[in-house]
């Protein structure tokens, strides 16, 4: 790959991911989003842990869940960090000039296309977001919640990020329902270390940011599985366009989003991430805020 020194700017088609520079978003309702889905996991773990497990009289219970729930929580916010850094797939800015076209050698009547919003040549199934003001590659959304495009290079882990919270979503409902029953059961005084109206409330707020979390995740992690099966994106569906490209076949696409063959690897959101790379760039002066 090409390295630029930081504070310079990248040759045409050269990726910024190349050139030592971490992608980031500076949208502020996106920014807003993002730390609010890192506040209600954190709060969902200080009530599942300090409410419900801590307190419990049963080691082996709150030893497993405990555990169980804070690996979920882990891989869910580590599936979120590398949705909201990763780059979605731009197209470089600026590339439509007379000399990069005419090193594409394009044939006699092959037709390409041209955004007027960042001069970008667009490959075919890109799209211009307005919030990113770059044009995506297989762009099937811009979601807030990850202060990011969903595009071609980051839709697994957008994927992984919707499954894993839904996970934590249903496994924080399940240890409400065995609380609440607990603690109808016995004394509500035994069941938790804070008091019983502040323990009903805070298990209240966790019982309906669960149930939500829980609703909207489950459906876009569906409707995430049903677009990479049929090859096409939620952009794609709306506009109704009607397939110039040849689609994969079911498990074709989801080996192409997940990479290779089904393995453990393919819910690990760790998987390609290099700390060398990281620590290279930190002693060249440090990463830099992309767009």
């Amino acid at each position: 790959p090409a390295w630029v020194p930081t504070g310079t700017q990248p040759p045409l088609g050269i990726p910024l991911l190349q050139c030592g520079r971490v992608w980031f978003i500076r949208d502020g309702c996106g920014m807003v989003c993002a730390i609010m889905t890192w506040l209600l996991v954190v709060y969902a773990d200080f009530v599942v842990t300090f409410v419900m497990l801590l307190p419990s009289k049963d080691f082996w219970y709150s030893v497993i869940n405990g555990v169980l729930f804070n690996c979920l929580a882990v891989l869910a916010l580590s599936s979120h960090l590398r949705t909201m850094l990763t780059d979605p797939g731009a197209v470089p800015k600026g590339n439509a000039t007379k000399e990069y076209m005419d090193n594409l050698q394009l044939k006699p009547g092959e037709v390409i296309y041209k955004c007027p919003k960042c001069c970008s040549i667009k490959p075919e199934r890109a799209h211009h977001c307005s919030i990113c003001k770059r044009c995506i590659r297989k762009m099937d959304h811009h979601c807030p919640w990850v202060n990011n495009c969903v595009g071609e290079k980051n839709q697994r882990f957008f994927v992984l990020f919707t499954m894993y919270i839904a996970l934590i979503s249903a496994h924080a409902l399940i240890l409400c329902g065995f609380q609440f029953f607990s603690c109808v059961r016995g004394q509500w005084t035994e069941c938790s270390d804070f008091s019983p109206p502040v323990t009903v409330i805070l298990m209240i707020f966790l019982c309906l940011e669960g149930f939500l979390f829980l609703t909207f995740t489950a459906v876009m992690f569906g409707t995430q599985i049903h677009s990479i099966c049929n090859d096409e994106t939620e952009i794609e569906r709306l506009k109704s366009e009607k397939p110039t490209w040849e689609r994969r076949l079911r498990w074709e696409g989801m080996k192409s989003v997940f990479g290779g063959q089904p393995s453990l690897l393919w819910i690990n959101p760790f998987a390609g991430f290099r700390i060398r790379r990281l620590l290279l760039r930190a002693k060249k002066g440090g990463p830099e805020f992309s767009v």
